[in-house]
């Protein structure tokens, strides 16, 4: 019997107000069903945001050094279950345990990272224009945030936004996809193993129209961490407005390889591939386009076809597997939709374009690894995001159009280039206009010590990870202190 999962409100699981439980399924294999968990209402977001706002003076109230001390504890736990809550991640999500080793990893190295703020979090002190008089400029938490998390980093992107919201003294509501919540479930447990006060993190699983929504426009909450498609960061931007209460967004993407005549192809096709195909296509920062130089087009795409075709698909708890499911039916069948609109626009099919169906892929929702060839820019396989399998070459005759084709989408998260020519790599990037760029690397290989986050309509202009990520959760404070003993009038005295 599958076990049932409840809400974690004020330090204690329960179950949702209406009783009312959803199933979790492996999509590798739906007959395997992960567990059963709480479909929860705006009425257990308000008691969720209840017992956050009530926690919230205690917790500002604890110095930050021991507030790192429990974040602390807590990473040294998630190294311990490091491979039992991948296991449980692959059940729940599908990417093959290398990879959710790695998503546990990142996690273990934010709640690091954290735990080493809890000593810094540092201000400034600046010499006054006015004789015996200090200052200086502080932190200070925001109060309750509301967390929303998606469900392809269902470890990784919720410990991003709780580690430094809660170092900084906030208290936390989180909301984990309804595809992944197990992953949530373990994060939070091991928070309270750590020794994490009751009322410090809330976790509130269900729907983004009963959970979702009315978290990000309860009035008291106030900053909304979002993660998720342009289209719902655009009405979570609209619901935090009128209260003008902070909102940080990190959206969608549709990143570009641009492979030059000087590159190593075995290193670019090895690239593309990973950058392409790993978690399935399904990351933001997914190489989901190729800008490939004319000189060494066919030559390329004759790799990386090969490639493609030679990725083991399966169960990613089987060792071989390479590549898993799409994460549920609905992302399956975007993607099919996708393969017949590259068709129709007349790209050509060089590798996979199908369902995956025999019998060890039957009960799975799997695709083939997809590559479209002599794609233009202007199809819509090649600029808008599908977060799947499927990955557009576009033929380009130089380095300025590769970085013409680059920047024409609406998204700004992340680009990459595989050339011998320092001259090209620097060109390449002080002209893409992306959050990240990588040389000789695919798309994808964030770390937390660096910030995190795209321009134009993959965020608001906030960054995840490394101290910008302090931004994200704090105000500052600027104090003045005069000891002088009368009246001094800056600028005027």
């Amino acid at each position: 019997m599958a076990t049932r999962y409840g809400n974690y409100i004020g330090g204690e699981w329960r179950d949702a107000a209406s009783s009312r439980s959803f199933d979790n399924r492996n999509p590798a294999d739906t007959q395997d069903l992960v567990g059963t968990f709480a479909d929860s209402g705006p009425e257990d977001v308000e008691r969720a945001v209840a017992a956050a706002r009530e926690a919230f003076p205690r917790w500002q109230a604890l110095p930050a050094p021991r507030r790192g001390e429990i974040l602390y504890r807590a990473a040294e736990t998630l190294v311990r279950r490091k491979d039992e809550l991948a296991r449980d991640m692959t059940r729940e999500m599908g990417k093959v345990l290398d990879e959710t080793r790695g998503d546990v990893q990142e996690a273990i190295d934010m709640t690091y990272y954290m735990a080493g703020e809890g000593r810094r979090q540092f201000g400034q002190t600046t010499p006054s224009e006015m004789p015996d008089k200090f200052q200086m400029s502080v932190r200070q938490p925001v109060g309750v945030a509301g967390l929303i998390t998606p469900w392809n980093f269902p470890m990784a992107i919720p410990s991003w936004k709780m580690m430094p919201a809660l170092i900084l003294g906030n208290t936390v509501v989180v909301k984990p996809a309804t595809d992944t919540p197990l992953s949530v479930v373990n994060l939070v447990k091991v928070l309270e193993e750590a020794g994490l006060p009751k009322g410090v993190v809330n976790m509130v699983t269900g729907s983004g129209s009963q959970v979702g929504s009315p978290l990000m426009s309860h009035r008291d909450v106030g900053i909304v961490s979002f993660t998720g498609s342009t289209d719902v960061g655009r009405r979570v931007s609209l619901a935090c407005a009128p209260a003008f209460k902070h909102c940080h967004l990190e959206m969608g993407g549709k990143n570009i390889i641009m492979v030059m005549d000087d590159a190593r192809l075995d290193l670019a096709v090895e690239g593309a591939l990973w950058g392409g195909f790993g978690t399935t296509g399904q990351r933001c920062t997914a190489a989901s386009r190729v800008a490939v130089h004319e000189k060494v087009y066919r030559e390329f795409t004759d790799r990386f076809a090969a490639g493609a075709k030679a990725l083991r698909v399966g169960n990613g708890l089987e060792p071989k597997t390479q590549v898993g499911p799409c994460v549920n039916a609905s992302q399956l069948e975007t993607v099919e939709s996708y393969v017949k609109i590259g068709k129709q626009e007349g790209a050509r099919l060089l590798a996979g374009g199908s369902r995956l169906g025999s019998a060890s892929h039957a009960r799975g929702y799997f695709h083939e690894p997809t590559i479209f060839g002599d794609c233009s820019p202007k199809m819509r396989v090649a600029h808008e995001e599908i977060f799947g399998p499927v990955v557009s070459v576009i033929p380009v005759r130089s380095l300025e159009e590769a970085i013409e084709v680059g920047n024409s989408v609406d998204y700004g998260l992340s680009a990459s280039i595989y050339t011998q020519d320092i001259g090209k790599a620097f060109t390449a990037m002080r002209e893409m206009y992306t959050g990240i760029f990588y040389v000789n690397a695919p798309t994808i290989g964030a770390e937390t010590h660096l910030p995190f986050g795209g321009t134009k309509n993959t965020g608001n202009g906030h960054r995840e990870a490394c101290v910008q990520a302090l931004e994200v959760f704090s105000e500052w404070k600027s104090i003045y202190i005069d000891f002088s003993g009368k009246l001094q009038r800056a600028q005027i005295d």
